[in-house]
């Protein structure tokens, strides 16, 4: 969950790109990313109960052109259960909600981190997006599917959580999904710029908490 205590406008809006603002030539990575995402949540009967017209897709340069460390991240809005509201060093915090051009409330926001995601295998990249989707509650409430235990992101064992990750990826793989779907992805950042040109999409700032002022609306949900 995004973090930080500055003051800050509880609402905010996804700015709409214009044709005007698009480049003239390039690839626009969260743009391809999405269609891969709707085909994986369309195949898979696990992430059917996923609207993806509510999660935002990003994506963010990494600070070190590196293998290791963050590919992706699933960010929720909400937190436990749903919530808008949940306590920190004895205050009550809410996080900064953001919203769709047509006012549909985003309820997770999917990024990816270049050009270091884009460096491994073609597998590796496939299993990254699965991971990020399972994620999602399936209540789908802006808060993480949640295990029992400590870890409650990964359940008790990382390594069962991969291997799901991994069956879902099989079975969808075995559906033939169209491979221009995600022929993109046999490349790294280099490959797609030299095939394209720039490679651009759109990109989000974190969300930040904001201190609840008046206690009476924490029983707002």
């Amino acid at each position: 969950m995004p973090s930080g205590g500055e003051k800050s406008s509880a609402k905010r809006v996804l700015a709409r790109r214009s044709p005007t603002q698009r480049p003239s030539s390039g690839f626009d990575f969260t743009h391809h990313m999405r269609l891969l995402c709707n085909d994986i949540v369309h195949r898979t009967p696990e992430l059917q109960f996923i609207d993806l017209s509510r999660v935002a897709i990003s994506f963010s340069q990494a600070r070190k052109a590196v293998s290791h460390g963050l590919h992706a991240t699933l960010t929720p809005m909400r937190f436990e259960e749903g919530s808008l509201y949940t306590s920190r060093g004895g205050k009550r915090w809410t996080v900064q909600r953001l919203y769709t051009p047509e006012d549909r409330e985003i309820l997770y926001i999917l990024s990816f981190y270049l050009p270091r995601f884009l460096e491994g295998p073609l597998r590796e990249k496939l299993e990254t997006v699965i991971h990020e989707l399972w994620h999602i509650s399936p209540a789908f409430d802006g808060d993480l599917r949640r295990f029992s235990g400590r870890c409650y992101a990964h359940s008790h064992s990382q390594g069962d959580y991969d291997a799901q990750v991994r069956e879902i990826t099989d079975r969808w793989l075995s559906l033939s999904p169209p491979a221009d779907l995600y022929s993109f992805l046999r490349h790294n950042l280099a490959g797609l710029q030299r095939t394209h040109g720039a490679v651009y999409g759109t990109k989000i700032r974190a969300p930040k908490l904001i201190p609840v002022e008046d206690a009476g609306d924490a029983s707002k949900r």
